[in-house]
């Protein structure tokens, strides 16, 4: 089971919809849905799309007029990428697939202690939450991709609409 919102910015407001990702086939084609979302984006607008699959990754793409050929995105664990089709349709020609190695004796008390963070950090860091935050927000103990998209809007100050889209 998987889900995707998709947060846009508009100058000091935000909205919310719902992304359908059933005939998503690569990265590029989920940047088209999100053109036919809104053509009317200005310069200064941005999309932050978070996508969530079965409770284990979190996936979040940042998208403006100047990155749509090019944007930014993070994975909470690359190592999704060998084991999700939906990670590997929408990330892997993005990110390289990251190969499990067991470690002997390095063992942290964190939720996802082994979890391999892929991508770009920093990309929420200009809505209030710096790449090492981010890291540690998805790494902590017991912590949902739900849980996780709700603390980033809070941070972010659009957690109202993200409540409102999801009805609580």
């Amino acid at each position: 089971m998987h889900s995707a919102v998709a947060l846009r910015r508009d100058g000091s407001s935000w909205s919310a919809r719902d992304v359908e990702l059933d005939d998503v086939e690569t990265l590029d084609d989920l940047i088209d849905q999100l053109d036919e979302l809104d053509s009317a984006a200005s310069a200064d607008d941005v999309t932050i799309v978070f996508i969530e699959e079965d409770d284990e990754w979190l996936g979040m793409l940042r998208v403006t007029l100047e990155t749509l050929t090019d944007p930014r995105i993070f994975l909470s664990d690359s190592r999704v990428l060998a084991t999700s089709s939906l990670a590997e349709r929408l990330f892997g020609d993005a990110l390289p697939i990251v190969v499990e190695e067991e470690a002997e004796g390095d063992e942290e008390s964190s939720g996802r202690p082994d979890a391999e963070p892929g991508g770009d950090p920093e990309l929420l860091s200009d809505l209030g939450t710096t790449g090492a935050v981010l890291i540690e927000i998805c790494a902590a103990e017991g912590a949902l991709p739900s849980d996780v998209v709700a603390a980033l809007c809070e941070r972010a100050g659009c957690l109202d609409v993200l409540d409102e889209l999801r009805g609580g």
